[in-house]
């Protein structure tokens, strides 16, 4: 499976953002990716007062990335957008899969919330408008067991447990707006982290670069193996990252080092 990571540089034009967004998957269909994953919050990253308004699962944003999958007969994992929440002052961050044919095969709503107070250098509290999802995400894109997740979740390693185990997932899609100062000390060292610890591929799709109000993502969107081996990394700009994922690798290295069947847990 050839597989590719859309980064952006999603800004507060939400219509030039999904514009940008469908042209990289046009360019991803292109080279022959059957998959390709958009970062969080493709369709906004600006100051609050302007956010769109929320939409439920089969808006607007939906609609744009239902008729590129089904345009290009790819997989599209759409990022994640500012879905209807629950009660009017607060949204999901949720992250939307498309089959070839464009119908929704899957939701994931982003279960842990960026809250962090680092004094003089960031101050965001993610649950103030959002709500956390409650429910761990796979699913079957042509043949291959996929586990969903968004950024923070990254920090997570027993949600993605949970993934390689009960889901029995071999490939790891980490959307994501990882911020400059955390990305550049952990950015990588998570995700190859994530991929040796499961045993799984792991493709992690990101912003890059300046936002409103004063953000600045880390990029470096990646494709690892479950070795943990770098297979493809992004440049610092907006593009497409294309690599092929070998499955008897991954059985292969499920064989030799089989770590995931020598678990054991107490009672």
């Amino acid at each position: 499976m050839r597989v590719a990571a859309c980064q952006l540089n999603s800004r507060a034009d939400r219509a030039e953002n999904l514009k940008v967004a469908t042209e990289l998957l046009g360019r991803a269909a292109d080279a022959g990716a059957d998959l390709a994953v958009l970062p969080e919050y493709t369709d906004y990253l600006g100051p609050a007062a302007g956010a769109p308004d929320p939409e439920p699962a089969d808006g607007a944003y939906a609609e744009t990335f239902a008729a590129a999958a089904r345009e290009h007969r790819i997989w599209v994992v759409a990022g994640s957008f500012h879905e209807r929440g629950p009660d009017p002052d607060r949204t999901y961050n949720t992250s939307l899969v498309f089959d070839r044919s464009g119908r929704l095969a899957a939701a994931y709503r982003k279960i842990h919330l960026y809250d962090v107070e680092i004094p003089g250098r960031v101050s965001y509290r993610e649950s103030r408008t959002v709500a956390a999802g409650d429910r761990p995400v796979t699913l079957d894109v042509d043949g291959l067991r996929v586990g969903l997740s968004i950024c923070y979740d990254l920090r997570f390693p027993e949600l993605y447990r949970r993934l390689a185990t009960d889901g029995a997932a071999q490939l790891l899609l980490v959307p994501a707006a990882f911020m400059l100062h955390t990305g550049r000390d952990h950015w990588s060292v998570l995700l190859r982290a994530r991929a040796i610890e499961n045993q799984c591929y792991v493709l992690a799709a990101a912003q890059i670069g300046d936002h409103d109000p004063g953000r600045t993502c880390f990029g470096r969107s990646c494709v690892i193996d479950p070795w943990g081996t770098v297979l493809a990394q992004a440049p610092d700009e907006v593009g497409v990252t294309v690599a092929d994922l070998d499955l008897d690798r991954l059985d292969r290295i499920r064989a030799e080092l089989p770590s995931l069947a020598n678990r054991r847990l107490p009672a």
